[in-house]
């Protein structure tokens, strides 16, 4: 239960008290009436919060995961559990830092009323609803008796990220072509043949060879490199034009981020300066609905060490930044990926042509908007 008396009915009492000893003090009688009257209306807005509520409430949310621009549907359920009649009330329901106020009806022994709500949604984040509140008071706000019914629940607005498909392919395709020159007998990736020696596993014989030269030959492999992406984001303002060329710089990282996921493939998402869950599309999301911009968040410029320090087996490198970024600096910046690596950075510029262009293993690639990403995928795989 919250303190019951308001900030106008801490002034009232106050200025009750002062005019009653004022005026017996100076032996007036009109401040004794006017304060003793204020102290009336302070008894009568205290009596009409006095009462035990007895209701059971219920806070339910249509889907507790959404996508920008949908609208989070959520229903207030409130029953009297008694075997009387209760007076009206109202209903608080706090959302993000807004509130909603819903009446409450006089309700008899066990009947039930319910509001059904909406809330719009512009913006990726995780909004707090609730916790539902009941509130009895005077109808000018002096006294306000609060009960908490419910704890909150947190909405998760996803951003909305692109299906990317066979358009990313190139970039997050296991990397089997990429053998290494460690020469192993029991790989993927096969090499060249040799003579059987004593332990020698029979089920790598290559017969049509041992026929032919009257020798018993046996398969010998490469190391093959198992594909790791690892896809990092700067969440620095400093890095953007503005705050909606951020948005779309996070929902391009998670849009690939969560076609790797769905391929199966192994991937790492880091952004600002945590490591986020991507065991799952939906759990990865809710992460990225929550990351917020930092001035001291990892630049774009440092994202390419940022990989090499907490990824160093990652064999896909994608690197996703603003349009302050200059592209010399994130070329220069880009040597701190380990060799080997395959390397895309991405710029953001809303508004800005498309392009790709790409050297050896490094692409350097910018879209002016998240359509744009799929294109400029293919264009960066192909070179």
């Amino acid at each position: 239960m919250l303190a019951p008396v308001t900030g106008l009915g801490r002034v009232l009492a106050v200025a009750a008290a002062a005019l009653v000893l004022g005026g017996r003090h100076l032996g007036w009688v009109e401040p004794v009436v006017v304060g003793t009257a204020l102290g009336g209306a302070l008894v009568a807005a205290a009596l009409l919060a006095v009462g035990r509520s007895t209701y059971a409430v219920d806070l339910e949310m249509s889907d507790r995961r959404v996508v920008v621009g949908e609208r989070a549907v959520g229903r207030i359920v409130v029953r009297n559990t008694s075997r009387r009649r209760l007076l009206p009330a109202h209903v608080e329901l706090p959302v993000g830092r807004g509130s909603a106020d819903f009446p409450l009806p006089a309700l008899g022994p066990l009947a039930e009323h319910d509001e059904v709500f909406a809330i719009p949604t512009t913006r990726r984040a995780v909004v707090v609803v609730g916790p539902v509140r009941s509130v009895r008071g005077d109808s000018f706000g002096i006294v306000r008796r609060r009960v908490r019914w419910t704890d909150p629940v947190e909405l998760y607005v996803h951003p909305r990220i692109v299906g990317l498909g066979g358009a990313a392919a190139g970039v997050l395709r296991d990397l089997e072509g990429q053998a290494t020159r460690v020469i192993s007998d029991s790989d993927l990736s096969f090499h060249a043949l040799r003579d059987y020696a004593a332990g020698d596993d029979r089920r790598h014989i290559h017969w049509r060879s041992t026929a032919r030269t009257g020798r018993l030959m046996v398969r010998q492999f490469e190391d093959t490199r198992r594909s790791h992406t690892a896809v990092a984001v700067s969440l620095a303002p400093a890095d953007y034009a503005d705050a909606d060329e951020l948005e779309v710089a996070v929902a391009a990282a998670a849009s690939v981020v969560a076609q790797a996921i769905r391929e199966e493939r192994a991937v790492t998402l880091l952004a600002g300066h945590a490591r986020l869950r991507t065991d799952t599309a939906a759990r990865m999301l809710d992460d990225v609905a929550a990351l917020e911009p930092s001035d001291d968040a990892t630049a774009g410029t440092a994202l390419a060490g940022w990989v090499a320090r907490e990824v160093p087996d990652a064999t896909v490198a994608i690197l996703v930044t603003g349009s302050v970024c200059a592209p010399a600096d994130l070329r220069a910046s880009a040597v701190h990926v380990p060799a080997g690596v395959r390397t895309l950075v991405l710029g953001v510029a809303r508004g800005g042509e498309a392009e790709a262009a790409t050297n050896d293993r490094l692409s350097l690639a910018r879209i002016g908007a998240l359509t744009d990403l799929p294109r400029i995928l293919r264009r960066a795989a192909v070179g």
